[in-house]
């Protein structure tokens, strides 16, 4: 689907601040400009955002309940009391749990960690798990990445004499859980600075506070940042603030000396030798931690990140590897079939803003990909759904600037449970309310999404020729990762290039174009790959020009250097 360009001059107050910064970054033309676009308003902010620093991570103790949570931890320690780490089974939520429960079992043997049956339990706490816990003995539940809205599970569990903390991002109801202490930064009335924590960032602050109130030291916790540098990525949060520290620390964690179960991944993705960024979470190692909640068990993924034994690591990740084979194959699977059923209804040509589809013989842990092909494919709002547990669950996904959790919220009356973040919804429901959830969820985006949100949108950062890309400005550009939600990495638009005349198409269906791209300001010539652009080969190959919008590529491996190429998002022809 063609997005529309979208670029946004700076304003003239934004231009003055751009002046100031051009006088320190004078080699690197567009570099001032990105960093006004990314709120930097001083040289010493820029210097702080390119040098990421753990001396700017926020107190703990300024999130509300953390005084709480220390103190019943504290306590339940003291008084030698069963303590279990639960979370959810996603990235997010097995990383957590890895973090606390690793960290925590250095002073204390006290302690084991569960993970829910994505089939047998669903999502959060359930009462059999509460019940088992009880049979152990039990007494303190510290709940990671899920939890907020557990209210009558809570309940349930102090009757049996429970306690629970919970460590939580998603956003929560005007009614909480009666729990001893509730970590989350989205808290109505809290003023804790970075409100936008993975689950597994809110489980390192309480760490942290834990290891502040004991005299611990920093070192063995900031060991762990890599697992949070995975869940932030996984999880797309936003790569600012506090986050940005986070990943960054964890990224460097992750490219000197990895968690163990991380290293045993890294070997499995192939990616060993090389630096690894970001997109290589995204795209290679987060699947595979999700892979093992959605086909298996989330509990062998923790299993894999708290392994003490690098031979019994790489078999785990080996195991882990090929669930991510088979969740592959289930996903184009389901993909295709809903594809299938959405072609016969005429998506495409639909006046409807939203999607609503129901199978019940889907697999309820590929559903939310699904929900995000489609989302992808027809630039709506998308909701997927299949039967679990005598329901309707499923999940949701939106377009950029649609918040798809108060669409959700406005059906609530129909939903049995429901809780996510503005662009990932879980849900459930009873099979005879889909056909009026249907009709509410559509009812409701039509009246709130705009027609922008329901274009594509490509945002250019800053319009420059090929006389600027320098090794100082690719050098530079390394300095604003990690990339995420709210530091994209910079898109460049270029006008009126032409290839060099060795423009090929590549790819199994010659989908692909390769080439090596020039223009009038530079006697450079870059090599450039284009994905799904074929249908471009012949205006290129006839010596046409044309405009691209790109990201500049650089892969760096350990032993021989770096390689460099544009990666063309989009193209349009004169």
């Amino acid at each position: 689907m063609t997005s529309k360009w979208n670029y946004l001059p700076l304003t003239t107050e934004e231009q003055k601040l751009e002046t100031e910064l051009a006088r320190r970054y004078a080699n690197t033309a567009p570099v001032s400009e990105l960093l006004v676009q990314r709120g930097i308003r001083s040289v010493a902010e820029a210097e702080r955002f390119f040098h990421p620093s753990l001396r700017d991570l926020h107190d703990p103790f300024s999130m509300p309940d953390m005084d709480k949570a220390v103190e019943r931890l504290n306590q339940a320690m003291g008084a030698k009391e069963r303590i279990m780490v639960y979370g959810d089974y996603d990235v997010d939520g097995t990383t957590a749990v890895a973090l606390v429960y690793k960290y925590l079992s250095n002073f204390y043997s006290e302690i084991d960690y569960d993970i829910p049956s994505r089939d047998d339990d669903g999502y959060g706490i359930s009462h059999r798990t509460i019940d088992e816990a009880a049979a152990r003995g039990v007494k303190l539940i510290i709940i990671l990445d899920c939890g907020i809205k557990a209210i009558e599970e809570i309940e349930y569990a102090r009757t049996l004499g429970i306690d629970f903390i919970i460590c939580d991002h998603h956003v929560p109801d005007e009614q909480l859980p009666p729990a001893v202490a509730i970590l989350n930064p989205k808290l109505e009335g809290s003023t804790y600075p970075c409100q936008h924590l993975s689950g597994c960032g809110v489980g390192y602050k309480f760490m942290q506070a834990f290891s502040i109130s004991n005299g611990l030291g920093t070192a063995e916790l900031e060991g762990m940042l890599d697992l949070v540098a995975v869940s932030i990525a996984a999880d797309i949060v936003p790569m600012v603030d506090e986050n940005r520290v986070m990943a960054y620390m964890g990224l460097k964690r992750l490219n000197s000396n990895p968690n163990m179960g991380l290293r045993a991944l890294i070997r499995t993705c192939g990616l060993n030798g090389r630096e690894l960024t970001i997109s290589d979470v995204i795209f290679k190692i987060g699947p595979r931690i999700n892979a093992s909640g959605r086909m298996q068990s989330g509990r062998e993924a923790v299993d894999l990140l708290v392994a003490r034994d690098m031979k019994d690591a790489t078999a785990r990740a080996l195991e882990i590897d090929r669930y991510n084979r088979d969740r592959k194959e289930l996903d184009k699977r389901i993909t295709d079939e809903a594809n299938s059923i959405l072609e016969q209804r005429g998506e495409m040509q639909s006046p409807k803003k939203s999607i609503v589809i129901y199978n019940p013989e889907w697999h309820r842990g590929i559903i939310g990909i699904v929900a995000s092909r489609l989302t992808e494919l027809y630039y709506k709002p998308s909701v997927v759904l299949t039967f679990s547990n005598g329901l309707a669950t499923g999940s949701s996904r939106s377009v950029q600037g649609f918040d798809i959790y108060k669409a959700a919220e406005s059906c609530r009356d129909l939903l049995e449970n429901f809780g996510g973040h503005t662009y990932a919804v879980g849900l459930s429901l009873k099979v005879e309310n889909i056909p009026e959830f249907t009709r509410r969820f559509e009812e409701y985006v039509a009246a709130n999404i705009t027609p922008e949100q329901l274009t594509p949108q490509l945002d250019i950062d800053a319009i420059i020729d090929f006389s600027n890309i320098t090794p100082e400005l690719v050098s530079t550009l390394r300095l604003f990762n990690p990339y995420g939600t709210g530091n994209q990495k910079p898109v460049f638009c270029t006008r009126n290039v032409k290839d060099f005349g060795t423009g090929k198409l590549v790819g199994r269906n010659l989908e692909h174009l390769k080439l090596e791209l020039v223009d009038d300001t530079s006697g450079k010539v870059f090599n450039a790959i284009a994905f799904n652009a074929a249908q471009y080969y012949d205006h290129i190959k006839a010596g046409g020009s044309f405009d691209i919008c790109y990201t500049i590529e650089e892969t760096r491996h350990h032993n021989t250097g770096s390689t460099m190429q544009l990666l063309v998002k989009q193209i349009h022809v004169h």
